[in-house]
């Protein structure tokens, strides 16, 4: 190789070096919010996942490679303080530096009051629209999108939760008007910092969100044949993917992510198995069986097995559609199963 061609070579090295070390170190709690930001990111970086799959995010102790991760991290994008309580202190600890971005405080997310009682009250959707929504809704913005990260830029630090999150239900992921919203979000923090890669993040935003609006259709399609019947979760975690496509669960065995049933909470769902003929009790894969087989009881209820954080998918920008595909999936393939 002539001295010229490998001088040429060494540039480009170098200069591709250059590039890999400018991109932002990311990090981002849960599975399906680093599944976001890895859409973002394609092709330019990679984020570092937080809370391992499998893991409660409740409670959680880091290990040290996920520490080192916020210890190294310029930005974090995390859920918020009502689903990972522990996180802000270790924000604050470990990523001082970090700029901090929560994302259930942002004006482009639509948060819900957390559901109190056992049994939830019906909900009269008629005509199901699926761009409509309710409960705490910021779709009509005083502000842009980049308006609002630079709101959040000037308060980053203030972001590791130290706002009033009480009575606010944490599952906000689970709404992909949500999540489209962030993608905006995401690209617009990362291209302020990394403006050499702006225009791939905003590509990948544009994509990411056709790829939602895209899913969103297909669930819709997915969930059709079975409007109207009623179904029973294990804990109250899918209000806002119930709230998005119009299908209201009837109640939930288990009130906190946390805690296990009472008695008189499982006899109280039983009355309500009976009550409304609900055909399907829905599970998760971190919680006891047998606490599901006390609900059925004496019924022939169908099962199903929800799981709202893709506990077994691998971490990327695939985790994040497949999740909400494979609740649809088996939310449907519950309902319609033969009693």
């Amino acid at each position: 190789m002539s001295r010229n061609l490998i001088s040429l070579s060494l540039t480009a090295s170098l200069f591709a070096g250059t590039a890999l070390a400018d991109v932002p170190a990311v990090a981002a709690d849960i599975g399906p919010v680093h599944s976001l930001v890895a859409r973002v990111m394609a092709n330019v970086g990679e984020p570092d996942l937080i809370v391992a799959p499998g893991a409660s995010p409740h409670e959680y102790s880091l290990r040290p490679s996920e520490a080192q991760a916020l210890q190294d991290a310029e930005f974090v994008f995390w859920t918020g303080p009502e689903l990972t309580p522990w996180l802000g202190d270790a924000v604050k600890t470990l990523a001082s530096g970090a700029e901090v971005i929560t994302l259930s405080d942002l004006d482009a997310t639509k948060t819900l009051p957390t559901r109190e009682s056992a049994l939830f009250e019906a909900h009269d959707h008629g005509e199901h629209d699926p761009d409509h929504e309710e409960g705490h809704d910021h779709d009509e913005h005083a502000e842009s999108e980049r308006d609002q990260h630079d709101h959040d830029h000037d308060h980053d630090h203030d972001h590791a939760g130290d706002h009033d999150h009480a009575g606010t239900d944490p599952h906000i992921w689970l709404s992909p008007a949500n999540a489209s919203a962030w993608l905006t979000v995401i690209a617009d923090t990362l291209s302020a910092a990394d403006p050499a890669n702006a225009e791939a993040y905003a590509a990948n935003a544009a994509a990411g969100r056709e790829e939602l609006a895209a899913l969103s259709q297909e669930i819709e399609g997915i969930l059709d044949p079975v409007r109207g019947k009623n179904f029973i979760v294990f804990h109250d975690a899918y209000q806002y993917f119930e709230d998005s496509f119009g299908v209201p669960a009837s109640g939930a065995i288990s009130l906190s992510d946390a805690s296990d049933p009472s008695p008189a909470r499982i006899a109280e769902i039983q009355a309500r198995v009976a009550e409304l003929d609900v055909t399907c009790v829905l599970s998760e894969p971190q919680y006891s069986p047998g606490v599901v087989a006390a609900v059925m009881e004496g019924s022939d209820t169908q099962t199903g097995v929800l799981d709202p954080l893709g506990s077994d998918l691998a971490p990327g920008p695939a985790l994040y559609p497949q999740v909400l595909r494979n609740l649809a999936s088996a939310l449907a393939d519950c309902l319609r199963a033969p009693q």
